[in-house]
C-alpha cells in the first residue's frame, strides 16, 4: 500500500475521545481472574518486562517464544514458576493456556504477529512502535476493531500517573496556550548488541537495518511523539527532518542522529532530537506555553512559570535565604507518587482485560504515533516535507 492510498479514519484525526477508558460490550469481568501471558520476543525489551509481570498480582508468564535459542533460554530463566518455550509464535498461539501475549519482536514483525494473535482470540500488548509502514498500521487497526480481544499499544507513558497528571494540568490551562514542544533523547553508545555468531547479526542487531527497523525515531522518539499527540489531541499536519550515519561507521543503515520538526495545528511546533554520540540531557520533554513550561524526564516533572514568581524563601542546611521547592533551570518539582511506567502499563493491561475497558493507549492512538513515525522516516530518507496522510 502506497502512502497516497493510506486513509486515516476520521476518528484518528481528532483524538481527544481516544484517551478516556471505555467499557466494551463483550466478555464477563472477573476480579479474581489470573491472566496467563505468553511473551513473544524475549530480547532486551520482552525479557526486561518479565520481572515486572512476576510482581503483578493475577498476572503470570506461562510461555515464552523466541527464534534465537539463547534469548529464549534467557527469557525462560526470568519467569517465576513454570513456562513453556516456543521457537514458533504460531505454536504458542495454539496454546489454550495462554490468555494474552506481549509482542516484543523487531518492529517490522509487529503487525503480522499482533494480527495473528488477535485472530487466535488472544489479548495483545503490542510494543511500540505499533506497526511499520502505512499498510501494516492500517491492517492492525482493522484487526483490532474487528476483534473481541483487548489490544494495548506499549507506549507506557500513557499509563504513567505522573504523565497523566501533567496532561490534565496542561488541558486545564496550567501553562496557558501551548506554543511549542522540545523533545530529546540523547545517548552516548553504539546501540549495537554483541553477536556470538555472525549468522545472528541481522536478527540481533535488527535496529541497524531499514528492512526491520525505524531506527531512533521508532525505537525512542515515538514515545515523545505519542505524548505530543496526547497533549494536542491531534496529529501533526507536516514534518521536516534530517539525519545521518555520521559517527558510527559500522555498516548500519539506520541513522545515528536525527533532528525533526513536526507542525501541529494552530502553529504549534514540536522538535525531536536523538543522538547516539553524546548523552547530554539524556531524555527530556518540554511543553511550552505562554504561562509556563512543564519539563518531564523518565519519572519526574517540573513546572516553570512564566514571568515573576515569588519563590519560597527559607533556611536550607543552615543557609538563610536559600530557595525551597525550586530546581535551578527546571522550576518547581512536581511531587507525585507513581509506579514505574512500564510496570503500570502492564497493570493497566491486566485491568483492561479483566474489566473489558478500552486502553488509553489503544490501536488508534498507537496508529497515530506510528503514522507520525512513518511520516518522519519518509521526510528524512526522501529529503522532503511530508504532509499528514489523507483523512477519510
Amino acid at each position: 500500500m502506497k502512502r497516497r492510498d493510506f486513509v486515516i479514519k476520521s476518528s484518528l484525526a481528532s483524538s481527544a475521545a481516544l484517551y478516556a477508558p471505555t467499557v466494551l460490550a463483550y466478555g464477563t469481568p472477573s476480579a479474581n481472574e489470573t491472566i496467563n501471558v505468553g511473551v513473544i520476543g524475549t530480547g532486551d525489551r520482552g525479557g526486561g518486562l518479565i520481572p515486572f509481570i512476576n510482581q503483578i498480582p493475577n498476572m503470570r508468564v506461562v510461555a515464552c517464544c523466541d527464534i534465537i535459542p539463547f534469548r529464549l533460554s534467557s527469557g525462560l530463566s526470568k519467569v517465576e514458576g513454570k513456562a513453556k518455550g516456543y521457537s514458533d509464535y504460531k505454536k504458542m498461539l495454539e496454546d489454550k493456556d495462554v490468555d494474552a501475549v506481549l509482542v516484543a519482536t523487531p518492529f517490522s514483525t509487529h503487525s503480522k504477529i499482533a494480527i495473528d494473535a488477535l485472530k487466535a482470540g488472544k489479548h495483545v500488548y503490542g510494543e511500540k512502535t505499533m506497526a511499520k509502514g502505512y499498510e501494516g498500521i492500517a491492517e492492525l487497526v482493522s484487526a483490532a476493531e474487528e476483534s473481541n480481544s483487548i489490544f494495548q499499544t506499549g507506549h507506557q507513558y500513557h499509563s504513567s500517573r505522573l504523565y497523566s497528571h501533567v496532561v490534565d494540568e496542561i488541558k486545564n490551562g496550567k501553562i496557558g496556550k501551548i506554543t511549542a514542544f522540545e523533545c530529546q533523547w540523547n545517548r552516548n553508545g553504539n546501540w549495537r548488541r554483541p553477536v556470538p555468531d555472525p549468522k545472528w547479526e541481522r536478527m540481533i542487531n535488527w535496529r541497524m537495518y531499514r528492512e526491520f527497523s525505524g531506527g531512533l525515531l521508532a525505537e525512542l522518539c515515538s514515545h515523545q511523539l505519542d505524548f505530543a499527540n496526547w497533549v494536542m489531541g491531534a496529529m501533526p499536519e507536516k514534518v521536516m527532518g534530517i539525519g545521518g550515519i555520521d559517527y558510527w561507521k559500522d555498516g548500519r543503515e539506520t541513522y545515528d542522529n536525527i533532528h525533526l520538526i513536526y507542525s501541529y495545528p494552530e502553529g504549534v511546533r514540536a522538535s525531536f532530537t536523538c543522538l547516539t554520540s553524546n548523552a547530554m540531557g539524556d531524555y527530556k520533554v518540554k511543553v511550552m506555553g505562554d504561562k509556563g513550561t512543564y519539563i518531564l524526564d523518565y519519572a519526574k516533572a517540573w513546572f516553570y512559570p512564566e514571568g515573576s514568581y515569588e519563590k519560597k524563601i527559607g533556611e536550607v542546611d543552615g543557609v538563610s535565604g536559600a530557595t525551597l521547592n525550586w530546581d535551578q533551570d527546571r522550576g518547581i518539582p512536581i511531587q507525585f507518587d507513581h509506579e514505574d511506567p512500564s510496570k503500570q502499563a502492564l497493570i493497566d493491561f491486566r485491568d483492561n482485560i479483566v474489566n473489558n475497558t478500552l486502553p488509553v493507549s489503544n490501536a488508534k492512538t498507537g496508529a497515530m504515533a506510528a503514522t507520525c513515525v512513518q511520516m518522519g522516516l519518509d521526510a528524512m530518507y526522501d529529503e522532503v516535507i511530508m504532509s499528514k496522510p489523507q483523512q477519510g
